[in-house]
């Protein structure tokens, strides 16, 4: 009996076996995330706007904090953006080349969050808080909102921006661009208008055209030219003068071709500008007073110790001057390979702000694209800065009187004549002639 009602037991099991398994699943309502504005930070160095050069993100990709968001290009420097968020990419605010203002959403992200949310507003630093409902922003100060002022009307950011500063609601413009779109000649013309009749701001003339027998395009100032424009209108303040000489280099371009051919296995492109730089920082430490910052305001001159020299340089976005930080310390393949780098940032339009800041000393080579003369233009806070020209074959007379061919360069030194004199230039520019003709002792370090 025993064994038949262990046999029955197993029997009754494989068949409770065979029966469907019920699963109680519990059901709950999924609430969407809060969508958040990712708003352009301070990025340092008084950058109010930046133009978007490339976006790494798109509508509907899933982003985690640190992760790159796009490419802006200030006025200065190239910037990556990385997010401080971990959520999902709902809408991009800006295109390719448009202007994104610093304080103003990048994109938006939908934060999965049952918190409220702070995000960081602008260059004030301040915070408002994200209703987790609205997803908009409580505002605390009563001020009128920005969505108050811009509305839903058709502008590009920089018409926007003029709308801010100004509070102008661009609904009240009327609008000559096509598909209603307000272009920045319409909103000038309002503020005109506005200013011309005060009690009439919504009134204005559609904006005429001058020379109207000629063509052509309007070309906005932007990248490294718009920070050229401010260092420029700074320099116009500064009482220039020139010293100009010529130089032998023969013997620098023998030395430079007997390497430049090993060099290049290596990957490294050897000119002559290596040369010239290490030559002004051996001719700076014995005139160290040109390598300096001149502080207008309480009129002191900082003597700077570290040899940052700048180089001019040629890139499609504008004339841009980064620099190569301690060339005192460097060797003559050193600089090459340094001024190699920044070279290929620049033809990327993307020089990050570091290789851009702290210049003491600048230089620049018009001889690249051909240039014999020119009188080039301090970049303040510096004191002074070189030009220098083609190398040309040219008769000169030997030790011996007699006539011979010679690889000629002319430079020219431009100086701020509030602090230097021209005997301290000139016995600069002698110096850094001699190390120039005999490039063995900057190879030595001699």
């Amino acid at each position: 009996m025993a064994l038949s009602s262990r046999l029955l037991t197993i029997s009754r099991l494989v068949e409770k076996s065979r029966e469907p398994i019920c699963r109680f699943i519990a059901a709950s309502s999924i609430r969407p995330g809060v969508v958040v504005p990712f708003k352009l930070s301070d990025i340092g160095e008084g950058i109010r706007d930046v133009t978007v050069k490339e976006w790494f993100v798109k509508p509907g990709d899933r982003v985690s904090q640190f992760d790159n968001i796009c490419e802006v290009q200030s006025d200065k420097a190239s910037v990556t953006i990385t997010s401080r968020y971990d959520g999902l990419v709902k809408a991009l605010h800006y295109k390719v080349d448009d202007v994104a203002l610093v304080g103003e959403p990048l994109i938006d992200i939908e934060v999965e969050d049952d918190s409220k949310v702070s995000t960081i507003v602008g260059d004030a630093g301040k915070t408002s808080d994200v209703d987790q409902t609205t997803g908009k922003d409580e505002k605390t100060d009563g001020a009128e909102s920005v969505d108050h002022i811009l509305q839903k009307v058709l502008a590009t950011p920089a018409v926007r921006r003029i709308a801010l500063e100004n509070k102008v609601r661009l609904k009240d413009v009327v609008a000559t661009g096509k598909g209603g779109r307000v272009m920045k000649e319409d909103i000038l013309a309002h503020l005109r208008q506005i200013s011309a009749d005060p009690a009439q701001p919504t009134k204005q003339e559609a904006p005429q055209q001058a020379f109207g027998s000629v063509t052509g395009r309007t070309v906005g100032i932007k990248g490294y030219t718009r920070h050229m424009w401010k260092t420029m209108t700074q320099s116009l303040s500064i009482p220039h003068f020139v010293y100009s000489d010529e130089c032998n280099v023969n013997q620098v371009m023998h030395c430079r071709n007997e390497v430049r051919g090993e060099l290049e296995k290596l990957g490294v492109s050897l000119t002559l500008m290596p040369f010239f730089i290490k030559a002004a920082s051996r001719a700076l430490q014995q005139y160290p007073e040109l390598n300096a910052w001149l502080n207008e305001a309480d009129q002191t001159l900082r003597v700077i110790d570290n040899h940052n020299i700048g180089v001019a340089m040629d890139t499609p976005d504008g004339l841009v001057v980064p620099n190569i930080k301690n060339v005192q310390s460097l060797s003559i393949l050193e600089i090459a390979k340094e001024l190699n780098r920044i070279q290929e940032l620049g033809k990327q339009t993307a020089i990050p702000l570091a290789d851009l800041a702290d210049t003491t000393f600048s230089l620049s080579n018009i001889g690249m694209i051909g240039g014999t003369y020119t009188k080039p233009v301090i970049l303040p806070p510096q004191v002074m800065i070189g030009a220098i020209g083609r190398a040309q074959k040219l008769p000169r007379f030997d030790d011996e009187g007699n006539v011979v061919a010679a690889n000629v360069m002319a430079v020219s030194w431009s100086a701020d004549h509030r602090v230097l004199d021209g005997v301290t230039v000139a016995k600069f520019s002698n110096l850094w002639k001699y190390y120039v003709e005999r490039p063995q002792l900057l190879l030595i370090g001699a």
